[in-house]
This record gives C-alpha cells, structure tokens and sequence, in this order.
C-alpha cells in the first residue's frame, strides 16, 4: 500500500502505510513461531527494500538510501530480479541525490543482472533509472549506458 501512495505522490499517507508493515512484522516477531502464513515471505530486508523504492518514488533520495542501509544484503543467486530491480531503484535515488557516478555504477550493475532474466516489471525499473539521467544526457558514460540498454535490454533513454 506504502508504494502505491508513493507513486500517488502521498507521502504522508506513504509513512503512515510503511508504520503499519513495521507494526504488523514486530506483532509476527513477538509471536515468537506463530506467525500467520500471509507474512512467511515478507520481513525487516523485504521492508526496507520496499521502503527505498517508496522514497525514490517520492523523490526523497535522503530517505531512500537510509533504508537502503537498513536493508539486509539479498543473495543474487536466490532473488536475481530482486536484486537488480533494488539496484535500479537504489542507483536512482542517488542520482535524484545528484550523484552521476555512484548511480551510473548501480544502473549498470542492474543491467549486468536484468540482461539474464525477461521481466517487462523489471525493464521498467531500467526505464525509471533510464528517465532519472536526462539532466545528463550529454555525457558520454551516460550515452554509453543508454546505448547498452537499447542493445542489451532494448529499451531507450532520456530524451
């Protein structure tokens, strides 16, 4: 719910929906064993993740990365989409930070991991991190990426 208030430009709807994930995986934690099903799949690195996507989203880069720290490392072997959606959402907030380098490393670094799998959600990740690099559009490493997605993923670029 956190993310599509998120992308509904809601941030204090966003927050208030985060709260209450934290609030349901502490009440499963303090069950000790007896938590319900619905929740088996989802935890604090789960959460995290998600709360940096909602931040990028919300064009909170601060945010975004500060739960991103919080977020536990993921196996790429285990949950390789996963993992190059959160780089593509990670390299973003640090370019809406204003930081070209650290971003252009994390995108390609998605892309090195999206190339394997065929995910249009995923290729669409790349197109948000893609869209996020038009203030430099004219920079060769950026045209270098761009170019790499186009060949590598076949999608475009900033505009």
């Amino acid at each position: 719910m956190a993310r599509a208030h998120a992308r509904e430009n809601d941030p204090r709807a966003a927050s208030r929906a985060l709260a209450a994930s934290e609030g349901l995986l502490e009440q499963a934690k303090d069950a000790g064993g007896d938590e319900p099903a619905w929740i088996d799949f989802y935890h604090h690195a789960r959460l995290s993740a998600d709360a940096a996507e909602v931040f990028r989203d919300l064009k909170n880069p601060k945010a975004a990365l500060a739960w991103n720290q919080r977020a536990a490392a993921m196996p790429p072997g285990v949950f390789t989409r996963s993992v190059g959606m959160r780089l593509a959402i990670v390299g973003t907030a640090h370019l809406q930070a204003r930081d070209l380098g650290l971003g252009l490393e994390l995108g390609n670094r998605s892309v090195d991991i999206l190339a394997r799998v065929r995910s249009s959600r995923a290729l669409d990740y790349v197109r948000e991190f893609s869209t996020a690099l038009a203030p430099w559009r004219r920079e060769p490493a950026v045209r270098d990426f761009i170019h790499r997605t186009r060949t590598e993923l076949a999608i475009g670029g900033p505009r």
